[in-house]
């Protein structure tokens, strides 16, 4: 098995034209923050982080760094801003991925990032797929669209890699679900620091508990079930509050609506008095804003948490999505 010194020659004989090739569907905060934390840190007295961690995108290095505490030092291969459908990685970004001790990944989702955890092996990969649990349209009401809508929405999340639904972090619940697979990866990594990920794990299950029961309690009562957004980005979401989510576009986010998806939407819209149309923080407003524009509903702006920017309307993943609560709760007119 290659070291992480062997990986690193061997990764970076190998021409830059070659390593640019990669590219993926994902995104998140820049590496080397830390994402924010929850819970107990490492002993008293500790030197410093005892592992190097990299995380494909934000939601991982946030839950990545809340579970190891002080024991980790956890960045996110997707720099802020990037929407999470379009990222590259650099020749010095893929050899982050391949050295770092621990690598917390999401397969399927980033092809780039999905083509560094093959350079290392299975070795010290972290993936969350199987406890997120992922779906092909959660929340997304079976045959809401027409068979020729649907074709063209399978044909272009074929072509960005994805069959179910990533976004799985936008449900607590799921979120709960990784942390716990996330702190067994980094006990399998540094088994001295098991009670620390363990009491560390409590701790965010416990504040990502409570962040379910807020949003169950705040959208418990609402005018309008219906959620409709630019892409089906929020169906996790959705299926677990007792939404029924409608997006314009598919999960990829972006792909061009035809005229006939737009005026379907609006339709809807118009015909059950959807009062708000949501846009997102990393694609463009001009699809949901089209919508709203025919139908006179209103806009508001939904944080997908892919990666926080200096206009994310929080610090970390529990404030944003609280942000989004409070968002939801204006626009779908919840008591």
């Amino acid at each position: 098995m290659l070291t992480p010194r062997s990986r690193r020659a061997t990764l970076l004989a190998v021409p830059a034209a070659a390593a640019l090739v990669l590219t993926g569907c994902g995104s998140g905060d820049s590496a080397g923050s830390s994402g924010g934390s929850a819970g107990a840190s490492a002993a008293a007295g500790d030197a410093g982080p005892v592992l190097e961690v990299a995380a494909s995108f934000y939601p991982l290095q946030w839950v990545t760094q809340a579970v190891a505490g002080d024991r980790a030092e956890v960045s996110s291969l997707t720099e802020p801003g990037v929407e999470p459908h379009d990222l590259e990685l650099s020749p010095q970004q893929v050899a982050a991925a391949v050295d770092a001790d621990v690598l917390v990944t999401l397969q399927g989702f980033q092809s780039a990032v999905d083509a560094a955890a093959e350079e290392r092996g299975a070795d010290g990969v972290v993936d969350v797929a199987p406890a997120a649990d992922l779906e092909a349209t959660p929340g997304t009401p079976a045959g809401e669209a027409g068979e020729e809508h649907a074709s063209e929405d399978e044909d272009e999340e074929h072509a960005h890699g994805l069959e179910e639904d990533p976004h799985f972090w936008l449900d607590p619940v799921r979120m709960s679900a990784v942390a716990e697979v996330v702190a067994d990866g980094l006990t399998s990594a540094d088994a001295e620091g098991a009670d620390v990920y363990a009491e560390n794990l409590t701790s965010v299950q416990e504040e990502l508990a409570t962040l379910d029961g807020e949003f169950s309690d705040g959208l418990a009562t609402c005018d309008s079930r219906d959620l409709v957004t630019s892409h089906q980005a929020f169906g996790y979401l959705a299926e677990r509050y007792d939404l029924v989510q409608r997006g314009v576009s598919g999960i990829g986010g972006e792909e061009e609506p035809s005229p006939a998806r737009l005026a379907e939407v609006a339709q809807f819209a118009e015909e059950n008095d959807v009062s708000t149309i949501y846009t997102e923080t990393l694609l463009s407003p001009a699809v949901a804003e089209t919508v709203a524009a025919e139908t006179g509903a209103e806009t508001a702006v939904l944080d997908t948490l892919e990666g926080l920017t200096d206009a994310s309307p929080g610090e970390d993943y529990p404030s944003v999505m609280r942000a989004d609560l409070d968002t939801l709760r204006e626009g779908q007119g919840c008591a």
